[in-house]
């Protein structure tokens, strides 16, 4: 085909998702155009068909149709991209306070409740957009590696190198990590630690935001632990997700019959608890251990959100409490 050109992934692309490859290189391409190349096979990675999420890796080759026409930015995007984010100081001090633990390669934010990670239709603030905050002097913007649903808080990693965002993303991946969440949850379950083995499906018509037991699912587990309980009112429990499902925590806390509070999306009625307690969702995540990308394990902890800590102490639980249930035995 006269105009076929193949470009080769530069290093600082490593790990960025096809689309967004070709919206930096051929900011004119609708979405719905370039999905159409790529599922008629005129668009190809390394010669093999490829999606728009696909991951790049550096030194891969992508055959690319004529697309002069896309190489300049349609008049939305220009109105776009001159737009030169302002932050105010109140973002910045936003952003400083998540920073819990930072060097070369790494920063470790505590998200709190109700601010979304990455944006969508809906949804303008979210930690991607304020990432430039936390650039300081480095070349690089950091990025995303993984991520938590708006009403969860807890440990956030952000890479601050392209080669960072590429080992990170892969211990992800490989589920090479120890992640271990904290839940206040309605009632107290038949057992005080163990572990729940239910696959997860997308329910119908729900768009993805909903998820539902399914034999037919993707596998999900979960280990969990009792931590402490007052009476049969309510529980701390520890989870450990083995599998990182959407919404698996949440959905296999409602199968051992112990919603988690504020969880009415799971939960329903049942997931609220009278009295002065919170109708926020009470899922922290408490902790994580990963393969650092310069060598080692990273290691970190962080505190209880606001509502979650004052649930603690009405019900006499230590939101300070170090220990790991879930340590192997020597």
């Amino acid at each position: 085909m006269v105009g076929v050109s193949h470009q080769k992934v530069r290093s600082q692309e490593s790990d960025w998702r096809l689309d967004k490859w070709f919206k930096h290189y051929y900011p004119g391409l609708s979405h719905g155009r370039l999905c159409k190349l790529l599922r008629t096979g005129q668009i190809r990675l390394d010669g093999k068909r490829a999606k728009v999420s696909t991951r790049l890796a550096a030194g891969q080759e992508v055959r690319i149709p004529p697309l002069d026409d896309a190489r300049s930015p349609s008049p939305t995007h220009r109105a776009k991209v001159s737009r030169t984010p302002v932050f105010s100081e109140q973002d910045r001090r936003m952003m400083q306070e998540m920073v819990i633990y930072q060097d070369d390669s790494v920063i470790v934010l505590n998200k709190p409740p109700g601010l979304a990670v990455q944006g969508g239709s809906k949804t303008t603030r979210h930690v991607d957009g304020y990432l430039d905050l936390l650039k300081g002097n480095k070349p690089e913007r950091p990025r995303l590696v993984h991520r938590l649903d708006k009403d969860t808080s807890g440990v956030l990693v952000v890479a601050r190198t392209a080669v960072a965002a590429k080992k990170l993303t892969e211990a992800f991946r490989a589920r090479e990590t120890k992640k271990i969440y904290w839940a206040l949850v309605v009632g107290r379950p038949d057992m005080a630690e163990g572990t729940i083995k239910a696959p997860l499906d997308k329910e119908p018509g729900s768009g993805g935001e909903r998820m539902q037991v399914s034999e037919n699912g993707k596998r999900a587990i979960t280990d969990f632990y009792v931590m402490d309980y007052a009476l049969d009112k309510a529980s701390w429990i520890a989870f450990k997700p083995v599998t990182g499902r959407t919404h698996q925590i949440r959905v296999h806390a409602t199968l051992l019959g112990t919603p988690i509070v504020g969880d009415g999306k799971y939960g329903g009625k049942e997931a609220f608890l009278d009295g002065a307690v919170s109708r926020k969702l009470h899922l922290h995540a408490r902790h994580l251990d990963i393969r650092h990308p310069d060598g080692g394990t990273l290691s970190v902890t962080a505190e209880l959100p606001r509502h979650m800590r004052e649930s603690w102490d009405m019900f006499g639980f230590d939101a300070d409490d170090m220990s790991d249930p879930f340590a192997e035995e020597v």
